[in-house]
């Protein structure tokens, strides 16, 4: 009995019927993206065998989410966010498709995976967040935590599956049936979003002009210290973290002297690291701690990452990427719970926009700046250095959360209130 409502309390969001819909659809489709990933990285990495290369087509591949994020928040917040999630989903369908067609026909070559790339960031920056703005229109206030565990464990397991997957099936056969699998699961995600039953809300017009309405939203995100701290805890755990993503490649080849599988199971370690901090925050009731974990998870990640740098034997790395996951994913996870309780539903996309600005676009700088200090300090010391200013980020989060946890306390009584 006891085993039973542990389960119901850690699966209480999937008693909505569009929130099991978006699951499903986005469980098959991130498979398929995170297959391309991995497919994409060790195809530019076999075509220049230049670590240069490989952190500027990264970097080329997600500036555009940088860069026009903040208009995807305003369009989130001024547009139903269900058509643009469809939308978004076809355009990147089509965008599978051409990188699908290029690499079976063998005539890719990496100004066309960048600029391929580009326009799935351009896609990226208006998807991204209206996807985190519309998550909690399928389930209730209550429930929206649970939710995001659950979503963010969703994304572990598919990111652990997609590597392993894409291992072998670049082994055995290329790249290109990878691009194939990814465009065929966008299907799933149009008929999960087709299939939802969803009440008709008002969109609120804004009589603010964009920019002035961008710059009010900035204004109050970061003269907020929590909101605040969210979005710098996050832009700095993701840009270490887009170290690994860009030189994962050459740990894999040159210093653990394996091929794509090995790249494969590094990536899936670190994935399994995210799905347990995923499933372990679903038992986690207790909001007012989430600043806590928050800080908690960037010191752990910055640690595991200096061990999986130092080492040079396939299991150390396996395991310290494991942990390095499972500290990313605490922060991750704390970080959108937290933003999401304290924003209110009309300003959700654009406060939504700054933290996938300040997180996702992140990784592209990451990817940029790894590529450089690798090409002259190496891809171990390049992690070292962004994982010990992970652990110093840590601390200095750890001294500022007792001096807004009463700010959180009282915005997220108001919100529970106002939306009970």
């Amino acid at each position: 009995m006891e085993a039973s409502t542990k389960s119901q309390v850690m699966l209480r969001a999937f008693s909505s019927r569009n929130f099991r819909l978006y699951y499903i659809g986005q469980a098959i489709s991130l498979i398929g993206t995170s297959m391309t990933q991995v497919a994409t990285s060790w195809l530019v990495y076999r075509l220049t065998d230049s670590a240069w290369l490989l952190g500027l087509v990264g970097f080329a591949s997600q500036i555009p989410t940088l860069v026009l994020i903040p208009l995807g928040g305003i369009v989130a917040d001024r547009t139903k966010r269900h058509c643009i999630l469809l939308v978004a989903q076809i355009l990147g369908m089509l965008q599978s498709l051409a990188l699908t067609w290029l690499a079976l026909n063998g005539n890719i070559n990496v100004w066309q995976i960048a600029l391929l790339g580009v326009f799935q960031g351009i896609i990226n920056a208006f998807d991204i967040p209206t996807r985190q703005a519309f998550l909690p229109e399928t389930v209730n206030k209550e429930n929206l935590g649970n939710a995001i565990a659950l979503y963010s464990s969703l994304v572990s397991v598919s990111v652990m599956l997609g590597p392993a997957i894409a291992g072998l099936l670049i082994a055995g056969v290329g790249s290109g049936l990878c691009f194939l699998l990814d465009t065929i699961s966008y299907v799933a995600v149009i008929i999960a979003l087709l299939g939802m039953q969803l009440t008709s809300k008002t969109v609120v017009i804004s009589g603010r002009k964009p920019l002035e309405e961008l710059k009010t939203s900035f204004n109050y995100a970061f003269g907020f210290l929590p909101i605040r701290s969210v979005l710098i805890g996050s832009a700095l755990v993701c840009c270490v973290w887009g170290f690994y993503l860009a030189l994962g490649p050459i740990f894999a080849k040159e210093i653990l002297q394996g091929g794509p599988n090995t790249f494969g199971f590094l990536m899936t370690a670190s994935s399994l690291g995210t799905l347990a901090g995923g499933i372990y925050l679903t038992r986690h009731s207790n909001v007012l701690e989430l600043g806590k974990v928050l800080a908690l998870g960037i010191g752990f990640m910055g640690i595991s990452l200096i061990v999986f740098a130092l080492s040079r034997v396939f299991w150390l790395s396996l395991l310290s990427l494991l942990a390095a996951g499972f500290g990313f994913i605490l922060q991750i996870i704390a970080g959108r719970t937290l933003l999401q309780l304290l924003v209110s539903d009309e300003n959700r996309g654009q406060i939504t926009g700054l933290y996938v600005m300040a997180s996702t676009g992140a990784v592209p700088i990451g990817n940029l700046i790894a590529g450089a200090l690798a090409s002259k300090i190496g891809s171990s010391n390049t992690v070292i250095l962004g994982a010990s200013i992970c652990i110093a980020g840590s601390i200095f989060f750890m001294q500022q959360i007792s001096t807004f946890r009463d700010q959180i306390i009282r915005n997220i009584s108001a919100a529970l209130n106002t939306n009970s």
